[in-house]
């Protein structure tokens, strides 16, 4: 009888603590996170002030690999990013990337790399045109 008060649904769910059972489907998975922010009294938006990013770049991370949210989420939640998206991550923690020499994110140290300085505007028409009628 010992053994059999051992494996009550109570004692189950204990065990469970420590190992979240996370939806594998990526919608549920989504509103699984949602759930699990609110319980912690926050939220997706809450975070993305926390991150000072918009709430969009957030919610990208829904759709697409986004190691910098993921990570945010994920320690928001006391978890490890494996944990929730293990097809987005390596065994060793590292994101699983397409492209695994890429950055993730770009350097602006260098002011003259910037696309746009202070005194550039955002229209090249003028210029655009010019170049057509030299031609």
């Amino acid at each position: 009888m010992a053994s059999a008060r051992l494996d009550t649904p109570e004692k189950r769910h204990r065990g469970d603590a420590m190992k979240p059972d996370i939806p594998r489907n990526p919608h549920q998975r989504w509103e699984w996170i949602k759930y699990q922010l609110r319980s912690k009294g926050s939220s997706l938006s809450r975070l993305a002030g926390e991150l000072e990013v918009s709430g969009s770049a957030v919610q990208l991370a829904k759709y697409v690999p986004y190691p910098r949210m993921e990570r945010a989420i994920a320690k928001k939640l006391a978890l490890a990013p494996t944990q929730i998206w293990p097809e987005r991550w390596n065994a060793d923690g590292t994101p699983a990337r397409q492209r695994p020499n890429r950055a993730e994110k770009r350097s602006s140290t260098n002011p003259s790399s910037r696309l746009h300085s202070a005194q550039d505007s955002d229209s090249n028409a003028i210029a655009h045109r010019q170049l057509a009628r030299e031609a």
